[in-house]
């Protein structure tokens, strides 16, 4: 049954694109058959796949997340905190599937960036953050001074950093607050924040949130730090683009080749996990006997699901994300992009299970005050018209220091007027809209494209994400800013009252 409730829920996110992407077939850019039925095969894959590693997560990933915070904070030991959540942080973002896929796209662009490294990096980055949000929690910090010193140190490291890098680094931001990492490291700030002593009702909700944001801004940093001690310039190999690089084979053995190599790198990337899991329960945790087979009955869902979405991604998703951005970038100049970045942006908002959660979460804590509808077109339009600009930036290769410099610098701005509870909720929500569909169809159809009009895909399509990533943190603040104007209204006249 939770397996069915986890399919409905991957079904309504990749659904629709295939939906957008048959019309688009039948209309403006055909796909050659073969790749079309590679694509549909690839979504089936990408469906079943999604939903069993989801449910393999609520198993294991939120229980033990919250168990290891708890327990943590009770044996007050802020050293063994900070190490342990370091050591989280690392090894789900090693697993994380869309950090996999990121990789993947950057060094099918471009063979000079490494792809074990670029994630090492990026996990070295989670880890860090993660850390350093369990001290901010433990200590009370603000959330807004973390946010702007971080992003202060991260745009200066951007100038002085080969451009390459630039948008690179900021979609791995977006890339790491997925479906591995995002449910555990919430879980364990929960566990920190719920159990800390002395702390006020509301800042202990407010704590609950933020730690994922926080630890989203690590990978940013941390691939930046790459990119000056690499020096690297983009200059690796571009892949071409064919639409018939299977019409020689069969469909099915297109998809089973890929299957050894897939297997070894989900093998890689969930035995760190597997044995810190074990380290948890023969030193931390001590769990009873039923409750360690269910944590390994979930790490096996997670495997296979992994092994699964990453063959339907590899397989279908990705080669023909490419081919009919490639196909409706040559079209008319490029200019039919806007409006199809229009449209998936504001689709791929709509049908992400996760902003539905979220939407629930802030009309929970606003009181009702701020509707699930209004947040939802708020959302929708705000995430169309960043696909949408994104799309200008492939068309006129217009620099990304335009978009998500005056982006972040309003979104900073903002966490100074915000309600604290916001500007968290905010900052773990950029990674919501940033789904599996942002780092497999659309940024395939967006590297796609600019390899069809000739420009860079390093400097071009990659940012994507990262402008994706960004709006829900200008919308939900502004949401908050409407709640707090609200609150103000209802307070006077209760003063008055009171006078």
């Amino acid at each position: 049954m939770n397996l069915l409730a986890k399919c409905k829920e991957t079904i309504v996110s990749v659904v629709p694109i295939m939906v957008i992407v048959l019309i688009l077939h039948l209309t403006v850019s055909p796909l050659s058959v073969t790749m079309l039925i590679e694509f549909f095969i690839g979504g089936a894959l990408l469906i079943l796949g999604m939903s069993i590693f989801l449910l393999g997560a609520d198993i294991s990933m939120i229980p033990v997340g919250q168990k290891v915070g708890a327990s943590l904070t009770k044996k007050r030991n802020l050293p063994l905190m900070l190490a342990i959540g370091f050591a989280v942080g690392l090894v789900l973002t090693i697993a994380e599937p869309d950090v996999q896929v990121l990789a993947t796209q950057v060094t099918g662009v471009d063979s000079s960036i490494p792809r074990t490294p670029l994630i090492m990096m990026i996990a070295i980055g989670v880890g860090l953050f993660v850390a350093l949000g369990l001290a901010r929690i433990v200590f009370q910090l603000s959330m807004r001074w973390l946010v702007t010193i971080s992003f202060v140190v991260i745009f200066f490291c951007a100038a002085f950093v080969s451009p390459e890098f630039v948008g690179i680094a900021f979609d791995a931001g977006g890339a790491t607050t997925g479906p591995m990492a995002v449910p555990f490291v919430m879980a364990l700030g929960l566990g920190v924040a719920s159990v800390r002593k002395n702390s006020s009702t509301s800042n202990v909700e407010a704590d609950s949130f933020g730690l994922a944001g926080t630890a989203s801004i690590g990978p940013i940093l941390a691939v930046l730090i790459m990119g000056l001690l690499a020096g690297g310039n983009g200059g690796g190999e571009v892949a071409s683009i064919t639409a018939e690089a299977t019409s020689e084979v069969s469909i099915l053995w297109h998809f089973l080749r890929l299957v050894p190599s897939v297997v070894v790198e989900v093998v890689k990337a969930l035995f760190p996990l597997s044995i810190i899991f074990l380290i948890f329960q023969m030193t931390l945790l001590r769990l009873p006997r039923q409750q360690v087979r269910r944590t390994v009955l979930g790490l096996i869902y997670t495997f296979f699901g992994l092994v699964i979405f990453l063959t339907g991604v590899n397989g279908g998703f990705m080669p023909a994300g490419r081919v009919m951005g490639a196909g409706i970038g040559s079209i008319g100049g490029g200019w039919w992009l806007v409006p199809v970045g229009l449209l998936f942006g504001a689709v791929v908002v709509c049908a992400e299970p996760a902003v539905w959660v979220l939407t629930d979460q802030v009309e929970e804590v606003s009181g009702g005050h701020i509707r699930r509808p209004v947040m939802l077109v708020a959302l929708a339009i705000g995430v169309a018209i960043a696909v949408a600009l994104a799309m200008t930036r492939v068309i006129t290769g217009l620099s990304i220091w335009w978009y998500l410099l005056p982006g972040y610098a309003i979104a900073i701005l903002m966490t100074f007027f915000c309600p604290p509870l916001f500007t968290a909720i905010a900052f773990d929500s950029g990674g919501v809209a940033t789904g599996p569909m942002s780092s497999t169809f659309i940024l395939s159809f967006t590297l796609g494209a600019s390899m069809a009009l000739g420009g860079n895909p390093v400097l071009d399509a990659f940012g994507v994400i990262a402008m994706i990533a960004m709006i829900p943190l200008i919308a939900i603040q502004a949401l908050g800013l409407v709640y707090r104007h609200k609150q103000s209204k209802i307070a006077k006249p209760v003063q008055k009252e009171v006078v």
